[in-house]
This record gives structure tokens, C-alpha cells and sequence, in this order.
């Protein structure tokens, strides 16, 4: 059963929503995808640090934990298309559990798209996160104590490919938006929501799916470009085969994470 978000006096929850993080501190954000496992992006895992994440709360620093969950990170799997940040490619990591988070209310998954679901262009979604807020003119980025949430709608990815060859100086004939990739715009509102790693959410026939993973962080450097996530749907089928892979017994993916970090 997936979660879907929900109202109460403080505002919208979404039960879904991960803050990745490394002592304590806010790295990224993430979605749980299961009660075992949490879904974000490569370019966020650094190195073999001791990660843990946080479900449970719209706060970044909560002081009232009732319903929060902090969980230690027991394995991490990276997309083997990854290579680092200089070609984002394969920008897909999957955390285990060292336990299965606790279902409440508070904590719930987001369903996966089938791998052959299609997201029409214009469809409406939402971007939370708590990092990445820049004003139009200002080069600072700051973290927000509260959760934060866009209303965004898919753009059709040569349109977004288009955009970001008129800033790069790369030929048009080198797509910079690839087929696994999704972009999503506010039409160029002043603030820029999300966290790298971020859940791109959007309810589909009275389901919430899971449509991206906030990839190109610096898209947000201009509130006028469109976000740039990788495609869930193109990652249906491996993520669902770690899934079951790790039901069957232990693996030892810490191996290809250190081969990852010295191929960077």
C-alpha cells in the first residue's frame, strides 16, 4: 500500500520524504520505496561515510520526536551505469535499511511507476525537499527548517534539452537531456524547491507515484530552468530486482562503491 500525502494544522505531510544524513547533518533528501529501503541519487553518496536517515518529520531539526524515525544506513547499491558526477548517468543509489522503518501515519512509501507507465508532458507533480531555496538574483542557498513544496508540471525533454544548450557550449547534436532523465518546471518562479535526491511526486489515477530523483542540483542556480530528475520508470526493473535480490540473501555491494569512488 502507498502513501499519499496528507493535511493537518501545520500544514501538508509527506510520508514519504527522507533526509539523508551524515552526523546528524541534512546531506540530501530521498524517498522511502519500501519499509527496507529509501531511493536517492549516486552523485549524494560520498565515500564509505556512516549515513542514517530521518523519516517521519517536515522539520529538519525536530525537537519533538514523536513519530520521527532515525535509521542507520546497513547497505548502499549504486546504479552500475554511475560514474560519478562529471557524466550523470545511472544517478540512482538504493539504501537498505538497517532496519524496516515502522509504518505510521507519518512514515509510508511511495509506489514505483511500471516500467512502461508514460507521464504525459503538462501532467502536474510536486517537488519537496528542505535545501536549495535560491531567490532569483542571489547566489546563497540555504536549508530550510521546515519542509518545503512546489507545485511543478513535466516538460517534454527536448524542449528542456533545448533550454539548457542555449547556456552550454556543448554541440546541439550532443543531447544534454538523455532519455533516462525527466524535467519538470514551475514556469520560472522566484524560489527553487527540492534536494538533490528529492522526490519528484505525482498522483496518478488516485495513486502516488514515485516519478523521479532530483539530479542536476545546479539547475536550481536559475529559478527559470527546469529540474532535471532521473526517470524512475527507466529504473523500474533494476530497482525492483535489488529488491528482490536482497530478500534472498545478503550482497556485497561495498565493493563496487569503492570502485565507484576511485573511477570518479
Amino acid at each position: 500500500v502507498c502513501g499519499k500525502p496528507w493535511w493537518s494544522d501545520v500544514g501538508r505531510h509527506w510520508p514519504w520524504e527522507v533526509s539523508l544524513r551524515v552526523k546528524h547533518e541534512h546531506v540530501c533528501g530521498g524517498a522511502l520505496i519500501d519499509p527496507g529501503w529509501v531511493m536517492t541519487a549516486a552523485h549524494c553518496i560520498q565515500g564509505t561515510k556512516e549515513y542514517s536517515v530521518m523519516l517521519g518529520t517536515s522539520k529538519l531539526q525536530p525537537v519533538d520526536f514523536t513519530g520521527v524515525l532515525l535509521i542507520p544506513v546497513r547497505d548502499i547499491i549504486l546504479h552500475p551505469k554511475y560514474w560519478g558526477r562529471t557524466f550523470i548517468m545511472g544517478d540512482v543509489a538504493l539504501l537498505q535499511l538497517h532496519i524496516p522503518a515502522t509504518l505510521s501515519e507519518y512514515v509510508q512509501p511511495i509506489c514505483l511507476p511500471e516500467p512502461n507507465f508514460h507521464l504525459r508532458v503538462g501532467t502536474q507533480c510536486w517537488v519537496t525537499g528542505w535545501g536549495q531555496i535560491k531567490q532569483r538574483f542571489s547566489a546563497n542557498s540555504t536549508l530550510t527548517p521546515e519542509l518545503q513544496e512546489a507545485e511543478v508540471f513535466i516538460m517534454d525533454n527536448k524542449r528542456c534539452d533545448r533550454i539548457y544548450h542555449k547556456k552550454s557550449l556543448f554541440p546541439r547534436i550532443i543531447p544534454l537531456v538523455l532519455e533516462d532523465m525527466i524535467c519538470a518546471t514551475n514556469y520560472g518562479e522566484n524560489l527553487c524547491y527540492g534536494d538533490s535526491g528529492g522526490p519528484l511526486a505525482c498522483e496518478v489515477e488516485g495513486k502516488w507515484i514515485l516519478a523521479g530523483v532530483l539530479s542536476w542540483e545546479k539547475a536550481c542556480a536559475k529559478a527559470q530552468n527546469p529540474g532535471v530528475y532521473i526517470r524512475v520508470t527507466k529504473y523500474s526493473k533494476w530497482i525492483k530486482k535489488q529488491l528482490d535480490r536482497a530478500l534472498s540473501g545478503p550482497r556485497a555491494s561495498t565493493w563496487l562503491l569503492l570502485l565507484s569512488r576511485l573511477l570518479q
